[in-house]
């Protein structure tokens, strides 16, 4: 994986603007279409089950996101990506919380049991809620991952973050990415660690939603799911080292991160993403 090949992504998104539906929270929902917007697509937010599946069928891209859930919700995620595995359109799921109450663990599973789900990304504490240990010897010698999450905010997992996007990756036949302070995608097979970002990232709401929005931009245009998650992930953590240069704090690096994204040059990509690819993951 090159860093041409990352530029080649991203010029496709912006040249072919392909439409991204969402179904998202109401915390975000804002940021997420702007996102859309900087990185090149163009967003739709349409969550009413009388519609969904209609609206999806237009789409590049599908894009999950359990951020402020409700049963209703659910039932409009299932439908839109019914439909979306009927069309072949790439479905991203973003499990928000997932493991700190049932409700949201219980969807999570039943989007992953009865959808095809292309990526899920997510923090680490949130992917090892739905990546059980595969034997009895692997979960008695702790590697599966302890997980600590306060409301939807991760505050601890204690595992190798490769092995539990691996492991995720294999058990439900998707690309798994693991964000934060070096982000990890894997399909089970390969592995990616991509090195960009900045802290601040991890101080305003709704950063995470975002790079999840990026991916989805991404997949809808790059059948390797592996290549266009670690592709989104560079960029948009690339445009949070520039950002961060730009700001005083949080506050103005929220403005700042969006300028960023939809500044990127062809020559920046080039000469500052940082992705690394590795062999076969255990």
């Amino acid at each position: 994986m090159t860093q041409a090949q990352i530029a080649e992504v991203v010029e496709r998104v912006r040249a072919r603007r392909p439409l991204l539906h969402h179904i998202t929270n109401y915390v975000t929902v804002n940021g997420v279409a702007n996102m859309t917007l900087c990185i090149g697509a163009l967003p739709v937010m349409a969550q009413a089950r009388e519609e969904v599946e209609q609206m999806v069928e237009a789409a590049g891209a599908l894009v999950l996101n359990l951020g402020t859930l409700c049963p209703e919700q659910v039932e409009a995620m299932w439908m839109a990506g019914r439909r979306a595995n009927q069309l072949g359109i790439p479905v991203v799921l973003d499990p928000v919380g997932v493991g700190a109450t049932r409700l949201r663990t219980q969807s999570a599973l039943r989007l992953l049991d009865e959808l095809s789900i292309a990526v899920v990304r997510g923090n680490a504490a949130e992917i090892a809620a739905l990546a059980p240990a595969d034997t009895q010897a692997e979960a008695q010698a702790g590697a599966s991952a302890e997980v600590k999450i306060r409301g939807v905010e991760s505050v601890g997992v204690c595992a190798d973050a490769a092995a539990l996007a691996g492991r995720l990756a294999r058990q439900r036949r998707c690309v798994v990415a693991i964000t934060g302070a070096v982000d990890v995608v894997s399909d089970g097979t390969r592995s990616v660690r991509v090195a960009n970002g900045h802290p601040w990232m991890g101080r305003v709401t709704g950063t995470g939603c975002m790079a999840t929005a990026v991916i989805g931009a991404c997949a809808a245009v790059e059948s390797d799911f592996v290549l266009a998650t670690a592709a989104a992930l560079a960029v948009y953590g690339l445009a949070g080292e520039r950002a961060a240069e730009r700001s005083q704090g949080p506050g103005s690096f929220q403005i700042q991160l969006f300028d960023a994204v939809a500044g990127l040059t062809e020559e920046a990509l080039l000469q500052g993403v940082r992705v690394e690819e590795e062999g076969p993951v255990g």
